[in-house]
């Protein structure tokens, strides 16, 4: 139970914790007058953020959503709007969250690739053609911004005409389910982007409320390539559990009292030999997930190769060979199937009588365990104090744990 709340809180946080704060703070009357003076710095401020780090690690995403938001931001009406400002305002809100399914849809393009030119073009004829429709035809514009998709009681409540209405409604739904079905998506940023967005559109005026919300939009898609930067410095992409990186500064974190496990995959080599990289990869995730699960409160990091860590904050070797020999035994008694590389990628409508039935394998690992203390006093000692106990486990004759 506490895993999981600790899962949803990792998912939810920070993008939904700092928006809700955003939401409700520009619903409260209260705080008008703070956030009138606070929101023009705030949104001067992240804009240059967006751009910089868009520029920096060329996150195309970013930058053209960091136009998206600035662009709804100069378009949001008056007290006393024209019928052509108002007309390209409630144009600009059914596009906006289009475009922004779009990004999450499509993907990183690079800011200026062929592809990425291709979005800017995309991008500024929308821009010339609502602006040429509100001064040259808004009434057609606003007819069209207006059309009676939807009862009056809806858009009344929401404060959107129907077709912004609808294109914020599908476009929340789909990058939902983007980020439903894979976590790790822009669908989780660019959905809480979308309800900043309609929180600012609804507010209806050039208040600081709905520039504060524009702006928290774009503090979500920066926050977002900080955390995906994180990532990819700590983070294993293969196996995703934290890296050499991670574990480098996790052990310089602990104090005077830990233990650390060096584990190696049996037999690697031969097997990525002769079943091929793919397999391989294959036994890593499961040798990591299995790892993932070790008791006495240590932690699996992928050290580098076939080889990884486990760090046990504050235990002894003989609290840490227990776990690792219980899950040492889980991983030698574990079988997957190995996919042939010629497995086409639909199920054939019709089943081969004489399908060769799939290879099942199984892997075993070698773990050695030191603990601080005696020679071993700095982190680096306690590695290689670790390294010698595993060489000596696969001396012994590998699938065992070794002190």
């Amino acid at each position: 139970m506490i895993a999981r709340l600790r899962a949803l809180a990792r998912t939810l946080f920070p993008e939904a914790a700092v928006v809700l704060v955003v939401l409700i703070a520009s619903r409260s009357p209260s705080a008008h007058t703070s956030i009138a003076g606070f929101a023009p710095v705030f949104a001067l401020a992240v804009l240059a953020t967006g751009i910089l780090l868009a520029w920096r690690f060329h996150r195309s995403r970013l930058a053209f959503a960091t136009v998206l938001l600035t662009l709804t931001w100069l378009v949001l009406p008056h007290a006393h709007p024209s019928p052509g400002a108002l007309a390209l305002f409630h144009a600009t809100a059914a596009l906006l969250p289009l475009n922004l399914l779009a990004l999450g849809i499509t993907g990183e393009r690079g800011v200026f690739s062929p592809a990425g030119l291709r979005r800017w073009a995309a991008l500024a004829l929308q821009v010339g053609v609502l602006a040429l429709c509100s001064r040259i035809g808004p009434q057609g514009l606003s007819r069209i911004a207006r059309l009676d998709l939807l009862t009056s009681t809806v858009t009344s409540r929401i404060g959107l005409p129907a077709p912004a209405v609808l294109a914020f409604a599908a476009t929340l739904v789909l990058l939902l389910t983007l980020w439903i079905r894979d976590p790790a998506s822009a669908g989780r940023n660019l959905f809480w982007v979308t309800v900043s967005a309609l929180a600012a559109v609804t507010l209806g005026r050039t208040g600081g409320e709905a520039e504060l919300c524009l702006a928290t939009g774009g503090l979500v898609l920066v926050l977002g390539v900080i955390e995906a930067s994180y990532l990819l410095a700590y983070h294993d992409a293969l196996t995703n559990i934290p890296g050499r990186r991670a574990f480098d500064e996790a052990l310089l974190r602990l104090g005077d009292h830990y233990a650390v496990a060096m584990v190696d995959v049996d037999h690697f080599k031969q097997f990525n030999d002769q079943h091929g990289h793919d397999v391989g990869d294959q036994v890593l995730r499961m040798v990591a997930a299995r790892l993932g699960t070790v008791g006495s409160g240590g932690t699996a990091y992928r050290y580098g190769g076939e080889e990884f860590a486990v760090l046990f904050p504050g235990k002894s070797v003989e609290e840490a060979i227990p776990a690792m020999d219980a899950v040492r035994q889980v991983i030698a008694e574990a079988t997957f199937t190995i996919r042939s590389r010629l497995r086409p990628r639909r199920r054939p409508s019709e089943v081969k009588s004489k399908r060769r039935a799939p290879t099942r394998a199984t892997v075993t690992v070698s773990a050695g365990v030191a603990e601080r203390g005696g020679r071993a006093s700095s982190p680096r000692q306690v590695v290689e104090a670790a390294d010698k106990a595993l060489y000596a486990a696969k001396a012994a004759g590998r699938n065992r744990v070794s002190s």
